[in-house]
């Protein structure tokens, strides 16, 4: 049995169909009261679950009887209640085997961070945690473009700061695919493995992407950095808000690198942001 948490986000839904299809039995967690709501009806393998990373206490239901554990922070990222060791020792009492954690590639190319401090913390426990452990860390998610889909909708507009700064964005699924390969194959135990997209690409030009699959012109806005922060300030901390903008506006080199890892580990590249999109094409119509 495996268990995954942040299972109702982009990356755990389709990780939780990934390992469903394959035949492991899944417990898929998440914070919302009733998760099972989301995903009727249910997988067949899949168990639903309400739990919370922040309280090592409310996990231990669902470690029980699992040999691998994804973790996934969501609003336990900015969270300073328990230390993360709890967690890591709950699923060590429950017989857990194997870690995969999805941090962030800004761990470890922005190590003073205060935006990072709690997944570095993550990391931090899971190597200590005594577990075969794996660490993915990702660029940004294409998936950041949902925060389009009602202008893109409603005006047809996308507003963003720094629109010709272009990062390698990486498709969610791929991160599940990564995951799903290092939950359950050999080969991948004490490695960290660093995921973006193909090709690196700018707000502009995720626009342009949006306006071909459409087939309608969609106009591109570019926000001040005071705009944006702003913006996201109304529903990030202000150390994530600051943090992100810094990555987005003046990427470092290795920021802007494009990572070997996902064709290495799934025998395949990594899927464009078009891919993306075609995808979740109806989102934006």
């Amino acid at each position: 049995m495996i268990t995954v948490t942040g299972a109702t986000g982009n990356v755990g839904r389709t990780l939780v169909e990934l390992l469903a299809g394959a035949g492991e039995e899944v417990v898929a967690v998440s914070r919302q009261a009733d998760p099972a709501a989301a995903f009727a009806p249910a997988a067949p393998g899949v168990r639903w679950a309400r739990a919370d990373l922040g309280a090592a206490d409310s996990m231990r239901p669902v470690l029980e009887g699992s040999r691998a554990l994804f973790l996934l922070l969501g609003g336990e990222l900015n969270s300073h209640g328990e230390h993360p060791g709890a967690l890591l020792d709950a699923a060590k009492a429950a017989g857990v085997e194997r870690v995969v954690l999805v941090s962030s590639q800004g761990s470890a190319t922005r190590p003073d961070a205060v935006s990072h401090a709690r997944l570095r913390e993550f990391e931090t426990a899971v190597r200590e945690s005594g577990r075969e452990f794996t660490v993915l860390r990702p660029g940004g998610f294409a998936s950041n473009a949902f925060a389009w889909a009602e202008s893109v909708r409603t005006r047809r507009t996308v507003l963003a700061p720094f629109g010709d700064v272009a990062l390698p964005v990486v498709d969610p699924a791929d991160i599940a695919a990564v995951a799903a390969a290092a939950l359950t194959g050999d080969g991948h135990a004490g490695r960290t493995y660093e995921l973006t997209g193909p090709e690196p690409i700018s707000p502009r030009r995720q626009a342009a992407v949006l306006a071909e699959a459409l087939g309608e012109e969609v106009h591109f806005i570019e926000l001040s950095r005071e705009d944006a922060h702003a913006h996201l300030a109304g529903f990030m901390p202000e150390e994530v808000v600051t943090g992100t903008l810094d990555i987005l506006g003046v990427p470092l080199p290795a920021e802007l690198r494009i990572s070997p890892d996902i064709e290495t580990v799934l025998g395949r590249p990594a899927a464009p942001f078009a891919a993306w999109v075609a995808r979740n094409l109806p989102a934006f119509r």
